[in-house]
């Protein structure tokens, strides 16, 4: 492999020790990742399905907590993200890193120690989130000792990528090992910095941050565990196999050293942009747009740099499977690298944001960019490690055709929905009144287009299975090769070489270059966190504003633990649309006791930010027991296991400690005399519901649902 008009170092007589010397690929380890990959995809696929699917037919649930849409919703995030992509991206990294280094990967016992790391933080996660453990955090939803394996896992992988590079044969580094180390570094201070939260129980933890700062922190992690999990990685995946199935060298090494660096300097300020017309400063709202549109540049650089790779190529392109899922994978990633910032400009986001047309968009990337180069790499990797041709290329072709199918049906509707939600959210009558007040006549709309939806995602899983097949028995027909036989000279270490560039003296300092790629992640992060921590006009507070009662933290906590805020926001954008809908606008300072911020990301349901009093105990009793009662119509699934669970005290007491430890306002004590406090509200509740002709215990969980509910939003009054 080599650079156009710059062919990589591969050992010449001033800087190799001159002697061949013997070594082997380990492709045992790909193929373990590989093999998670596709299943953990499958698994993934089907509880995306699963979800698609509860959006017009919630009996899909089974009438289960476990399986309900709030719970479900997350389980595929998840799976897709860390399991499938996650798995596929570490066998790619494997597979790659000790071919470009000329040396086996640093330590086989790293290596699986990784592997079955990872492996066990997925099952845990799967076994977790159906049981409504979770921290609510988009993409983070996962508990505190989850979060600290993940952590030591994490390390054990970086460890064993920079050592490999310290320790390879090939003076230069490729382009791909630049997205690796800069995927290593930045993954490890996100997830860190995101998960730092302050545990109440094994299961239990509360968010260090509260409101709006931890919305920003989230959408820091959030939008860059995107852009240094789903976008990095894979951009190194596809430096290196893009070039090795097209049998072309990477079109421009300049192109890519612009690309690498001002990718992920910009990438990391632009979390901010989920945020735009919220409580969050209007400055650091600013600063994500900016840097957001200034994004197009680098990602649509990578874009040209691996098509015109194909130059020359294009003929194979019509014959070769392989070829086929790259092409419309690289162009799926500049597709939502273009869509990404547009919709990061205000005038934009104001119509797309909490609508299906950010899932549209999130899916090109997820379903075309991700996907194809998962399915691509896999069927380029399997022939070769087992020593034989592919089974069929005429199925290959087909899951091509299928998936991209799939992509078609899953986006468009999804998109037709997003502009169908915002334009009847915001539609005025000739009277000057909201078109359609009530929130479920949107809904109703939009249902044909979910259906459509769950088609595309049914046609991809077809797709996706036609290939586990074909893998299969192309591994069938061949030889695995686990230990794949190679020779290089030694590189001798403190040889000067003339010549090559800056970036070409950088590539020979791995550490440094390791060094360097931190910090220009993390100042963005740096600036952007900072002012709204140390400056505290940034996050005004209000008086009125109080910390919950005993028995409404208790109903949040449930209320997380369904996964509400999958559906409903709390966040009121100060349009007029909204205000005349919902209520007075949301302010930053109603949210400096919530550990963790429940801003939503998705309107499925109306906004709740001021349901509280808004209706009497029963109507909220019924709404669980049948929505449909209350709503007739409503896509929400009941939730009859809340009337008949109790909640547990047991906590109580920590919880309110815990609250107090990361600043909110209870007195010295409180937690002695917190339960007493709940039970007496618990029991005004309950004598409502019992007026209404509802007879109910008051220990019930819907009870402590109620609490919350009715408080959301009421300690500020609209001038």
């Amino acid at each position: 492999m080599q650079f156009r008009n710059k062919p990589l170092f591969s050992g010449s007589s001033s800087e190799s020790g001159g002697a061949l010397e013997g070594f082997y690929y380990d492709n045992k380890i790909v193929k373990a990742f590989l093999i998670a990959s596709l299943a953990f995809g499958i698994v993934g696929m089907l509880a995306g399905l699963t979800a698609a699917i509860q959006l017009y037919f919630p009996a899909a649930n089974f009438n289960l907590p476990y399986t309900t849409f709030g719970r479900v919703r997350p389980l595929h995030t998840n799976a897709i993200i860390f399991a499938f992509v996650g798995n596929g991206m570490f066998a790619g990294i494997y597979y790659s890193t000790p071919r470009l280094t000329k040396t086996p990967m640093f330590s086989k016992a790293l290596s699986w120690i990784h592997f079955w790391g990872w492996q066990l933080i997925i099952l845990a996660a799967a076994i977790t989130l159906p049981l409504g453990l979770t921290t609510s955090k988009e993409y983070a939803e996962l508990e505190w000792p989850i979060d600290i394996a993940i952590a030591l896992v994490w390390v054990v992988f970086t460890l064993n990528l920079i050592m490999t590079i310290v320790k390879r044969r090939e003076r230069h580094m490729y382009v791909a090992l630049w997205f690796y180390i800069a995927t290593a570094v930045t993954i490890a201070m996100l997830h860190i910095v995101n998960s730092l939260e302050l545990p109440v129980s094994w299961t239990k933890s509360y968010s260090i941050y509260a409101g709006v700062q931890d919305a920003l922190v989230q959408w820091w992690y959030g939008h860059n565990a995107v852009a240094f999990f789903l976008t990095t990685p894979i951009l190194g995946l596809m430096y290196y196999f893009l070039p090795k199935a097209a049998n072309r060298p990477v079109y421009s090494y300049k192109l890519s050293i612009i690309h690498f660096w001002s990718l992920i300097f910009l990438y990391i300020w632009a979390g901010p942009h989920h945020l735009l017309y919220t409580a969050l400063p209007d400055w650091a709202q600013s600063l994500g747009t900016v840097f957001s549109i200034m994004l197009i540049a680098p990602s649509w650089g990578g874009m040209l740099n691996g098509l015109l790779t194909l130059r020359g190529a294009w003929d194979r392109v019509r014959e070769d499977p392989v070829l086929k899922f790259f092409v419309v994978a690289v162009t799926a990633y500049g597709m939502s690298t273009f869509e990404g910032p547009m919709l990061s400009l205000k005038n934009v986001n104001a119509i797309s944001h909490y609508t299906d047309w950010t899932v549209a968009h999130v899916h090109i990337g997820g379903l075309g960019w991700n996907g194809f180069m998962t399915f691509g790499m896999a069927y380029w990797l399997v022939p070769r490690m087992w020593k034989t041709k592919l089974f069929s290329t005429k199925l290959a072709n087909t899951h091509f055709w299928i998936a991209t199918l799939g992509i078609l049906f899953y986006a468009l509707p999804m998109y037709w929905a997003g502009f169908t939600q915002s334009l009847t959210w915001k539609e005025f009558n000739t009277d000057g009144f909201l078109a359609y007040p009530n929130f479920l006549e949107t809904v109703t709309q939009i249902i044909p287009m979910y259906v459509m939806r769950s088609i595309g995602g049914l046609l991809y899983l077809a797709g996706t299975l036609i290939m586990v097949y074909n893998l299969i028995k192309t591994a069938g027909q061949g030889e695995f090769l686990a230990d794949e036989y190679a020779e290089a000279p030694a590189l001798v270490k403190n040889v000067k070489i003339a010549g090559g560039g800056w970036h070409s003296v950088l590539e020979r300092k791995p550490v440094l270059f390791t060094g360097l790629a931190f910090v220009a992640v993390a100042i963005g992060g740096i600036v952007e966190f900072v002012p709204t921590w140390v400056v505290d006009s940034n996050i005004p507070t209000i008086a009125s504003v109080k910390p919950y009662t005993p028995l409404e933290l208790e109903g949040r906590d449930i209320y997380i633990r369904e996964g509400c805020n999958n559906c409903h926001s709390q966040m009121i954008r100060p349009f007029r649309s909204e205000t005349e809908r919902y209520g007075e606008y949301s302010k930053a300072g109603e949210f400096v006791y919530d550990h963790p911020h429940l801003f939503g990301s998705k309107r499925t349901g109306p906004d709740l930010q001021r349901v509280g009093q808004k209706y009497p105990d029963s109507w909220h009793y019924n709404h669980m027991l049948d929505p449909t009662t209350m709503s007739p119509g409503s896509i929400m699934p009941a939730y009859p296991w809340l009337l008949d669970d109790n909640y547990n005290t047991d906590l109580t007491a920590k919880k309110i400690s815990a609250m107090r430890t990361l600043g909110v306002p209870y007195a010295e004590g409180y937690e002695n005399k917190a339960v007493a406090d709940l039970n007496a509200q618990a029991e005004q509740i309950t004598a409502n519901l019992k007026e209404a002709g509802i007879e109910v215990n008051k220990e019930r969980e819907i009870i402590a649902l109620i609490g919350y509910l009715q408080r959301m939003g009421t300690d500020i009054k609209a001038k």
